[in-house]
């Protein structure tokens, strides 16, 4: 019977509705094909518009936190909406996103358990702190 409610329950959640429609890019950070490359492998999935949802990000409640996640990242940092970011707010985020990595808080451990690919190694970390010592 507990089964069977439960079987139920996580069907019926399957018909709540995640958007998973991109929003309007506004300008994508600006930066050499190596650069955007690593941003997109590494970043792009959380904190751009051009997210590639995973098989997971498609059932539920798994996907309202997917979305959760995505949402709160976009907020925090959006790289296809950087010319909504006035000059001191891009000098600010090029720091924040160097901290965060040098760090090693970017991208979350979480995140590299089912996408490897993301990690980011020497040369990519190369690649980002020469890229954000070039702003002011």
């Amino acid at each position: 019977m507990i089964l069977g409610v439960t079987g139920l329950i996580l069907l019926g959640i399957q018909f709540v509705p995640v958007d998973r429609r991109p929003p309007l890019n506004d300008g994508i950070v600006p930066g050499p094909d190596p650069v955007l490359e690593v941003f997109r492998r590494s970043c792009f999935d959380c904190h751009s518009n051009q997210s590639v949802w995973p098989w997971y990000g498609f059932i539920a409640p798994v996907s309202w936190l997917v979305e959760d996640h995505i949402l709160e990242a976009r907020s925090n940092l959006n790289f296809t909406r950087w010319d909504i970011y006035d000059e001191d707010e891009q000098a600010e985020l090029v720091e924040d996103i160097w901290d965060e990595i040098d760090l090693g808080r970017m991208p979350p451990d979480y995140y590299l358990i089912l996408h490897p690919s993301a990690n980011l190694g020497e040369h990519d970390r190369e690649i980002i702190d020469e890229w954000a010592s070039q702003f002011p």
